[in-house]
């Protein structure tokens, strides 16, 4: 990430990533400092990262990732996102790495 925000990249990050840190956090399995820091970092027009709006063309993209390659919902809103957006996604999710999803990492 640090070599894409050096060329000037920015990082868009799906808008359920954020649902997802605020349910983690209530599960006390992430501190709350995680979410404060993704925060600041979304507010920092200078930072490169881009929050990724949760819309209906990442809605209608939803189909289009297989539920039975990725049963778990809040993965396939973010797969869709990164195919919606025409994006590569920075994941380690081995299911996802195997739907038709461009993947880095």
């Amino acid at each position: 990430m640090r070599t894409a925000l050096a060329a000037g990249h920015v990082i868009h990050v799906p808008s359920i990533c954020l649902v997802e840190l605020v349910y983690l956090i209530e599960k006390r399995r992430l501190p709350a400092v995680v979410l404060e820091r993704l925060d600041g970092v979304l507010r920092d027009g200078e930072s490169g990262f881009r929050l990724a709006p949760l819309d209906l063309a990442v809605a209608e993209t939803v189909r289009r990732i297989s539920r039975s390659e990725v049963p778990d919902l809040p993965d396939r809103v973010i797969a869709a996102t990164a195919v919606a957006m025409d994006l590569p996604l920075v994941t380690r999710d081995g299911k996802i790495r195997s739907a038709n999803v461009q993947t880095i990492w």
